[in-house]
């Protein structure tokens, strides 16, 4: 693959991760939620936004520590992806939360950057993932939760 195309591919990749492209941001989603709807599970739906954005945060740096490393360590599904339900989050860990998956992100983007990573190439570890395809993953992934996460929002009337 060309410098140039890989480039290109690389561009797109991480505007898809970063803006959505067709739906709304991440950052979007979880703007000026107020601290007390952080918590909240409307009707009967099985998780709160806090419970979705930790989700997104460990599913994601499980994603990336697995496409940088052949010492990956597996999580037991579901029980290491999904946290248990909180009455309430405080500001720090929310902030915090949302800083790791910017961190992560950023590592990720750092992946797709690397000259000498080619997205195509099977890693030696998994069974057949690329690093093309982890992008897809995240970008899907985390797509799938945002909406999750508007959904909520409107039914606690806290959405545009």
């Amino acid at each position: 693959m060309s410098q140039d195309i890989k480039k290109a591919t690389v561009s797109e990749l991480t505007e898809l991760i970063q803006k959505g492209n067709a739906h709304v941001s991440f950052e979007d989603a979880v703007a000026d939620l107020a601290p007390n709807l952080r918590t909240e599970i409307p009707g009967d739906l099985p998780y709160s936004i806090w419970q979705l954005v930790e989700h997104i945060r460990i599913t994601q740096k499980d994603i990336v520590d697995f496409s940088s490393s052949d010492n990956y360590k597996e999580l037991k599904w579901p029980d290491e992806y999904w946290p248990e339900f909180v009455s309430e989050i405080d500001d720090d860990s929310w902030n915090a939360s949302l800083d790791e998956i910017q961190k992560d992100r950023q590592r990720f983007f750092d992946l797709l950057n690397d000259e000498s990573k080619d997205l195509f190439k099977k890693f030696e570890w998994g069974d057949g993932q690329t690093l093309f395809r982890e992008a897809v993953l995240i970008a899907d992934h985390n797509s799938y939760h945002t909406a999750e996460i508007v959904v909520i929002r409107r039914l606690l009337k806290a959405w545009k």
